[in-house]
This record gives structure tokens, C-alpha cells and sequence, in this order.
């Protein structure tokens, strides 16, 4: 079946006035994904109806551009960022022949099938505590040999990943409690909680991940989060707390800040 995407200019120029008409900034741009991923005029009204009504585009769509791969985002998941594409180059400019991949609180999978699309030839396992987003992420990381696993950070890894991970990420929550009600409506009303929600100070996660990490990983292998600008030193010292050699790396660009540790 094919797509709308060589619609008449008048229906396009209808979904434009829509999206804008429900605030969307980049309505042609919208307007362009919309109609290039429909497949009949009735599933192009609905996906209008669903963006208007303030849907994430990518739960529209059905999907995300990440890392120069099309990750599968259903609704309920949280969508993957673009700055989170920095944690992605970081991780394999420190480890570029890791053969062990973990993706903890992995959400769609993004990040664990963007490492396994460039590394070419590398086990990967992602984890989340959330069974709807492992079921997303196994349909993503499937491609690449991926396993999938349900549970609670490394509760939910086989044991036998002890002192073999090469790269450990993590895209752990880092919304303090008190401001998830301050996230965009896209994030807050349509993302789970549990991908949002870092605690008091939004680290309570990412100092658990830290505290943990050495035990996983291979003499020389890294684990990798990403942090507000605020809040990176606390999470530089959580590391380094743990007996890991750390820095921060920062993208101005991509507003991206990204915690290294590397078991020595």
C-alpha cells in the first residue's frame, strides 16, 4: 500500500492548516512526515486528529528518527531525544570494540540499537522496568540479535554479563519529582512516569546505576548516563564514588550532558 506522501496540494495544505491551528510550530514539517508515513486518506485523518488532539508526533507516526536508524515508538513509550544521540557517539569514541552492550532503562531500545547498528558484531541486552517498552525494544534491537528483558535495573540481567560489559547505558530518569509537572504536555501526559521521575533531586536512579556498575562491567568498560547541567557534578561525584574513573562530556549544541565512568 502506498504512502500519501504525493498528496494533491490541497490536502496538504489542510493538514498544515490543522496542525497549525492546534499550535504545532513546525507544521509543514509535520505536515510532511504525517503525510509520507499514511497510508489511506482514513488513517491520514486520524493521525491529524491524534497530533492535534497532543500526541507526540513519533506516537502519531509510529516511529523516531534516532542515530540515522527508524526506531519503533509505540504510545505509552518514551521517545527517544535527539541529545541523546551524544550519549550514543560518546559511548563509542570510549569503547569502539566493545563486544558486551547493555542498555538499561532502554524505553524504546534506541540507544542499544543505535550502538549494536554501529559496532556491527556486539551481544546486546536491554532492560527496562516497563513491559510495555521492552516489547518496543525487542521489536528494535530484534534486527541485531538483541535480547530484551523485564525487571528492575541489573536485576533484570542474566548473571552470566557480570565483568563482560564493554559498554554499559544507561538513560536513566533525571526529572526531580517536583518538576515532572512542569515537562511539556507531550512528555507529562503521554510518556510513562517511570521514564521521567529521577526522585527528589532527580538522581535517585542514577546513583543506584552507579553504584552497581563496576560489577558489570569489563576491566576498561564504561558505563554512560545523561544529566541536566545542574546536576552534573552531583552525578560526576556519584560516580567517582563508586571507584570509576570519571568525566563529563558536553554537547552545547544538543543541550547534552553525559556522565563517563571506565572500570580500571
Amino acid at each position: 500500500m502506498t504512502s500519501l506522501s504525493d498528496s494533491d496540494s490541497d490536502t496538504a495544505t489542510a493538514v498544515v492548516s490543522a496542525l497549525r491551528a492546534a499550535g504545532c510550530v513546525f507544521a509543514e514539517d509535520e505536515a510532511d512526515l504525517i503525510l509520507g508515513t499514511a497510508r489511506t486518506p482514513d488513517e491520514l485523518a486520524a493521525m491529524v486528529d491524534r497530533r492535534a488532539a497532543g500526541q507526540p508526533l513519533e506516537h502519531v507516526l509510529g516511529w523516531a528518527g534516532f542515530h540515522g536508524l527508524r526506531i519503533l515508538v509505540e504510545p505509552g513509550v518514551f521517545v527517544p531525544r535527539r541529545r541523546t544521540e551524544f550519549l550514543v557517539d560518546q559511548a563509542l569514541a570510549q569503547a569502539p570494540g566493545a563486544s558486551v552492550v547493555v542498555d538499561l532503562c532502554c524505553g524504546s531500545g534506541a540507544v542499544g540499537a543505535a550502538l549494536a547498528a554501529a559496532l556491527g558484531d556486539a551481544e546486546l541486552h536491554a532492560a527496562d522496568i516497563d513491559p510495555t517498552a521492552v516489547g518496543c525494544a525487542r521489536c528494535n534491537i530484534a534486527p541485531y540479535g538483541g535480547h530484551a528483558h523485564v525487571g528492575d535495573l541489573f536485576a533484570a540481567l542474566p548473571a552470566d554479563l557480570r565483568g563482560r560489559t564493554g559498554i554499559l547505558a544507561a538513560n536513566v530518569p533525571y526529572v526531580p519529582s517536583d518538576e515532572v509537572g512542569l515537562l511539556p504536555a507531550e512528555a507529562r501526559e503521554h510518556e510513562p512516569l517511570v521514564a521521567l521521575d529521577g526522585g527528589g533531586d532527580g538522581l535517585d536512579v542514577l546513583r543506584r546505576v552507579a553504584a552497581g556498575a563496576r560489577d558489570w562491567l569489563a576491566p576498561g568498560g564504561c558505563v554512560l548516563v545523561e544529566t541536566s547541567e545542574r546536576q552534573a557534578e552531583d552525578a560526576v561525584e556519584a560516580f567517582r564514588g563508586a571507584g570509576l574513573i570519571t568525566r563529563l562530556a558536553v554537547s552545547e549544541e544538543l543541550y547534552a550532558n553525559v556522565v563517563i565512568g571506565v572500570r580500571d
